[in-house]
């Protein structure tokens, strides 16, 4: 089961290394990792997805929680919360199967960002399997490059 948590912790030098070190040591894999400030300039938000049971989401936290730089741990997975990730991916696009791409980025909503005498790239907004709904539709067109930004998540109604 995919578990998100979301970390607050204190904006200095070290605290990402060993965080990912903590999970490292004990065997766990980090699925998805972002990392980026919060509004209090003192603090960053991660947002960690985990692969595993119950039990490892357990265990994460409590040694998330050990952390002296981590002010606040909370699990996503069950609370109401918004997730999304965004996508960049250039496709080689010759002009006789443009419309076709076209056509697939207008039907999910992605946007072209850039567009080259082969190729064209596109961005996209959306949940993972959103995501891998819209590169299961251009995976027969090539891909040159791509990048996920990996899951950003903030727990709804204060949460």
């Amino acid at each position: 089961m995919k578990h998100i948590i979301n970390a607050i912790v204190e904006n200095q030098p070290g605290v990402l290394a060993r965080i990912v070190g903590l999970f490292c040591g004990r065997g766990y894999n980090i699925d998805t990792l972002n990392v980026g400030p919060c509004a209090d300039p003192m603090l960053s938000r991660m947002t960690i997805t985990v692969l595993g049971d119950d039990h490892v989401l357990e265990q994460v936290i409590k040694q998330l929680n050990k952390q002296v730089d981590i002010v606040k741990v909370l699990d996503l997975t069950s609370l109401r919360h918004l997730e999304r990730e965004l996508i960049l991916v250039e496709i080689g696009a010759p002009r006789n199967k443009r419309p076709e791409i076209m056509d697939i980025a207008t039907l999910f909503r992605a946007e072209i960002i850039g567009v080259r005498e082969n190729s064209l790239t596109m961005q996209y907004i959306g949940t993972q399997e959103q995501i891998d709904d819209f590169l299961a539709m251009i995976r027969p067109y090539s891909i040159m490059d791509l990048s996920r930004s990996g899951v950003l998540a903030v727990a709804r109604g204060g949460e």
